[in-house]
């Protein structure tokens, strides 16, 4: 994605023909990016042969979900919704993994009629459900255990999950007990562990700590694991002088790993993956002037993208069509929520708007539309997809007569 001619182009379509044809707000893909996150995901990880499951909270579209089984990705599902997508999106139910701390009975029994690959438990209460619906079927059902190795994820503590603090997983102690217990069960057959620790980590070094971490746990227990689930959480490039994580360096930590633990890796990528690939496209609607800064107030709201508000996220925020006229004054974007928290962005300077510019909104691939709302009661946005110099649309804009 680049300036033609000061113009911004999502691969080989200007963002003023998308708003043209669609209007705003509108996320927009590229399948391309989408494409290349994949294949480079795989290069970078092909000599451990990992079990890549999208991370389908990040992304939900089915259109998405479709690209993501066309280009060979499996599934890690945390509701009985995102199973039915899936399995609409033609994901095969044996690369599929089911996570989540609270799946209810319904979801246990649905997930084991569909026969995907592992359901990855938190919690004893959970097996012991699982244990009656394999006694009641006359089966038995593949499981994990999520791990919690209490490891600091480097990242915002809203999206940090491997603390022993966190809802999420079993610690050391309680993990080899339960492991234990049900090791030699009639009903469970245990063939994973699983761990995640969090969301956006830029850093090998909390991955370094969490392998030595599940080493550990592993040695102390003597068990043998079929599978080790990584989880996911790479992090991506929000701002021009932030970091991404190094592919090559976690590898390394992960091929040190498996000299002692000959098990299968399974990924759970999203972020990674469709992160980047994503724009929010918004209007301008108005341009308030204050003494100290200038609001920019888009078309665009914490309910179409809540994750500044949410977490404190930063995105990009671009000009459909570059001037080299500069206002040096703060532009503080937001959107037209009546809360103080919709606002997007603040920056020190930006070059000269007006009113009914278009602005994008970048990197909003991952946990953008799947965590948008009607609050307000505001209509949720278009959802297009770009390829090359196609467009199509994959979700339509929602109508206010449907929502009143």
């Amino acid at each position: 994605m680049k300036y033609k001619k000061r113009h911004f182009y999502i691969e080989n379509v200007s963002a003023e023909r998308i708003v043209k044809q669609f209007g705003t707000p509108s996320y927009v893909y590229s399948y391309n990016t989408i494409k290349n996150n994949i294949n480079n995901f795989k290069k970078n990880f092909k000599n451990i042969n990992p079990l890549i499951c999208f991370s389908v909270k990040s992304n939900s579209n089915l259109k998405i979900l479709s690209l993501i089984n066309k280009f060979g990705l499996g599934a890690d599902v945390v509701s009985k919704g995102e199973l039915l997508r899936v399995l609409k999106a033609k994901i095969k139910p044996e690369k599929i993994v089911f996570s989540g701390v609270g799946k209810t009975i319904d979801e246990l029994k649905f997930a084991v009629s569909k026969k995907i690959l592992l359901i990855n438990t938190e919690s004893e209460s959970e097996i012991i459900e699982i244990e009656k619906i394999a006694k009641k079927n006359k089966k038995k059902i593949n499981i994990g255990i999520r791990f919690n190795p209490d490891t600091d994820a480097k990242t915002l503590k809203k999206i940090s999950t491997g603390k022993k603090e966190n809802k999420f997983g079993l610690t050391g102690k309680k993990f080899i007990e339960i492991l234990k217990k049900y090791k030699n069960s009639k009903f469970v057959n245990i063939i994973c562990l699983s761990v995640h620790i969090g969301s956006q980590i830029t850093s090998h070094v909390p991955y370094k700590n969490m392998l030595n971490a599940v080493n550990k746990v592993i040695q102390q227990s003597k068990y043998k694991f079929k599978y080790i689930d990584l989880g996911g959480g790479m992090g991506i490039q929000y701002q021009n002088n932030s970091n991404k994580l190094d592919y090559l360096k976690y590898n390394k930590l992960i091929k040190s790993f498996l000299k002692k633990n000959n098990s299968k890796i399974i990924f759970e990528p999203g972020r990674s993956i469709v992160g980047n690939a994503g724009y929010l496209i918004s209007k301008i609607t108005y341009i308030k002037q204050t003494n100290s800064k200038n609001f920019v107030i888009l078309d665009s709201a914490m309910n179409d993208l809540i994750r500044p508000a949410l977490y404190g996220a930063k995105h990009r925020i671009i000009p459909s069509k570059l001037n080299r006229k500069k206002i040096s004054k703060k532009h503080e974007f937001v959107g037209p929520i009546c809360e103080t928290t919709d606002k997007f962005l603040t920056v020190d300077k930006y070059q000269k708007i007006s009113q009914r510019d278009i602005i994008i909104i970048c990197d909003v691939g991952a946990y953008g539309m799947v965590l948008s709302s009607n609050y307000n009661l505001r209509p949720k946005p278009a959802e297009i997809l770009v390829n090359k110099a196609s467009t199509k649309i994959i979700t339509k804009r929602q109508k206010l007569n449907n929502i009143i």
